[in-house]
């Protein structure tokens, strides 16, 4: 009896052992559901989480089984439970269909027993009697800087270079980008590392690691802004320089300054916008060292260049290229700058043959071109007929046919000095075509006579440093405007100047015959003469009455460098200009005396008789100093006038001159006695 009691007891005893062993297991199990529950939460969704809520320590177990995201297909509180593998049944957080006992709903759609299906990529849910459990695919953690998630795969691998991504694969740094506009962390694998990090040292090194990747990922926006806004400066200047070319519609414009305000706002990745944004051209090269640029100027002087530089700017309006080794110009040299009004091409080594036939024809703008010191034989061809001034100087031209300067009807200014042009190499039909030509400079060159053929237009012909023995009676027949002559170092003498080679020149008010073979004052002068330079001969008279013909008179009379006596200056030499003269030059001569007739110039202001050999001025010579009976004028006016004198500089140095014998008034018409240079003076 007492045995049997003892087994009994010893049954009791065994079964309230297991009982509690199995009450206990199952609280241990549901207490680490809970606390996984929990820990999820905090990890995946720090916006929802109480700053009040303790933190719970879950002793790590033997053997762990990694802990899953459940995705609520609903939309609804993520919880996390064990993996499919060896789980038994427990509570979903998922409503189970009424009347139905086992079927699930999900997505509005009713899913039996044991169905599976996969709501989202790289996530597998189960419907087990009426509980919806779901799978994801579990990652290992990464400590690499960033990591890509290669296409058709669920976990991310470590990247070397971003450069190295093919277009299939996406970063996870962008994830959060694709998703900007949910206001919860979407990435599910970081909160999966972090629910799979089992102590304190592995979460501190994986948070590390993602400020790492913020600050990296900070950098690289930034690094995008500023490269957005670089190329927003040269899709501007690509505008305002190809504005001929086809404009982009108000609407693809409109939309595509929204798309980069967008982008400036923030460094989320944006789809691009429908109308694409134009690519920047590729920008010419830059100009070679020693040149420098304005709004529309380029200027490359003594810069060593070879040829002309690669430049594409429609706004260019001038181009300086002096001063250079260029020795060719192409066809194609101006094509980038077509709107150019100005080239200087001086001092290089052009050659005729180095010029392209069509290489100005492209210039429709053109108004000014320079090839002075250059090596042209000819005038190039097919220049454009907008040219107003044309300068070849100091090349080597030897002829100009009647087709050389064909279409310049615009040329206002033609500069040919310094070339081997002569009566006989030039077309007298040549200047022809030229119908605006006023200025025309043809010195330094072999003429003999004065070309012919010259153009109606013309105001001002330069033929200085020729050969020129002869001005004949059609020289100036059609050139009727004609205003200025020059004619210094040639080889004329008076003799061979026509009479009417100029005397009825309407418009001729200045000639220069300086440093030639004149022996003395030309008659026939042209009576609207002004200006006459005579400077350099070997003049020896002043005919009387020479000037007496010119209206309204002369102004200007130099006559320096000559050999000019007493005997050669007549009483009336200067009759018809006393009342006009205001400069009169006889410096440098033989004279003994002060000529007659200076102090009857009411209006000299200016006398130069220094290197002479004057000895004395008498007072009434320079200054009147009493009016006779015969020039007694009823007109006050006219007294008043004779009176006073407008002489302000008198050059009576270099002559043989005892100032301390000059009467005192002898400049008493002068007003004041600096103006009287009287120093030094020659001993003999």
């Amino acid at each position: 009896m007492q045995a049997t009691s003892l087994v009994y007891y010893f049954l009791l005893v065994s079964l309230c052992i297991d009982f509690s062993q199995n009450e206990t297991s199952a609280l241990l199990r549901k207490h680490r559901r809970r606390m996984r529950y929990r820990g999820l939460r905090r990890s995946s969704s720090a916006g929802h989480r109480s700053p009040r809520q303790p933190r719970v320590k879950v002793p790590a177990p033997v053997a762990v089984v990694p802990s899953i995201p459940l995705i609520n297909i609903d939309d609804g509180v993520m919880g996390v439970f064990d993996s499919l593998i060896g789980l038994g049944g427990h509570e979903s957080s998922y409503s189970v269909l009424p009347g139905k006992k086992g079927h699930c709903i999900a997505n509005g759609m009713i899913m039996y027993d044991k169905a599976v299906w996969s709501p989202k990529p790289c996530v597998t849910c189960l419907c087990s009697k009426g509980e919806v459990i779901c799978d994801t695919t579990m990652c290992h953690p990464l400590k690499c800087p960033k990591t890509i998630i290669p296409a058709g795969e669920c976990c991310p691998v470590c990247s070397d270079s971003a450069s190295s991504l093919d277009s299939s694969i996406i970063s996870l740094d962008d994830i959060s980008e694709l998703s900007g506009d949910s206001p919860e962390p979407n990435d599910l694998d970081n909160a999966n590392v972090l629910s799979s990090a089992h102590t304190e040292t592995e979460k501190d090194e994986l948070l590390r690691t993602e400020v790492v990747e913020f600050k990296e990922k900070e950098g690289r926006k930034k690094d995008e802004k500023k490269r957005k806004r670089k190329g927003k400066k040269n899709r501007q200047k690509y505008k305002a320089r190809h504005r001929e070319k086809k404009p982009i519609t108000r609407k693809g414009a409109a939309e595509e300054e929204i798309q980069y305000e967008s982008d400036e706002d923030d460094g989320t990745f944006r789809i691009p916008s429908h109308f694409p944004i134009p690519v920047p051209p590729i920008e010419a090269p830059p100009l070679p060292s020693g040149c420098s640029t304005s709004d529309t100027t380029v200027s490359c002087i003594n810069a060593k260049l070879t040829q002309i530089p690669p430049i594409s700017d429609p706004d260019l309006k001038s181009l300086d290229l002096t001063g250079n080794s260029i020795t060719t110009i192409s066809d194609e040299a101006f094509n980038g700058i077509p709107n150019l009004e100005w080239i200087d091409l001086s001092k290089n080594n052009i050659t005729s043959p180095g010029i392209g036939p069509q290489a100005f024809k492209i210039l429709k703008k053109l108004k000014r071109l320079y090839l002075d010191g250059n090596m042209l034989v000819h005038i190039p061809s097919e220049l454009p007929s907008t040219l107003e001034e044309i300068k070849i100087n100091d090349n080597h031209l030897h002829a100009i046919d009647e087709d050389g300067l064909q279409d310049l009807k615009n040329l206002v200014t033609l500069e040919l000095e310094g070339n081997k042009l002569s009566e006989a190499n030039v077309s007298p039909l040549a200047f022809y075509p030229l119908k605006s030509l006023s200025y025309l400079r043809l010195g330094r060159n072999k003429f003999r006579i004065i070309p012919q053929g010259l153009p109606t237009t013309l105001e001002e012909l330069y033929l200085e440093n020729n050969q020129i023995e002869e001005v004949s009676e059609i020289c100036f027949n059609h050139t009727r405007h004609i205003n200025v002559i020059v004619l210094k170092h040639n080889k004329l003498e008076e003799h061979r100047i026509a009479p009417l080679a100029w005397i009825n020149q309407e418009n001729l008010e200045s000639i220069d015959l300086s440093y030639n073979k004149l022996y003395h004052v030309p008659s026939y002068l042209p009576k609207s003469l002004l200006h006459l330079v005579l400077i350099g001969n070997q003049i020896e008279r002043i005919p009387g009455y020479v000037f007496g013909h010119m209206k309204p008179g002369l102004e200007y009379l130099y006559l320096s460098f000559n050999k000019l006596t007493d005997d050669g200056i007549d009483p009336v030499s200067f009759f018809g200009a006393y009342h006009s003269l205001r400069e009169l030059f006889l410096d440098h001569n033989e004279l003994k005396s002060v000529p007659f007739g200076i102090d009857e110039m009411r209006k000299l202001r200016f006398l130069r008789l220094n290197n002479n050999k004057i000895r004395m001025v008498p007072p009434e010579r320079i200054c009147r100093t009493h009016i006779n009976d015969d020039d007694v004028h009823d007109n006050s006016e006219e007294e008043e006038e004779n009176e006073e004198s407008h002489l302000e500089h008198v050059h009576l140095e270099n002559n043989y001159i005892k100032t301390r014998q000059l009467s005192p008034h002898a400049f008493s018409c002068i007003r004041s006695y600096c103006s009287v240079v009287l120093k030094p003076q020659k001993v003999k």
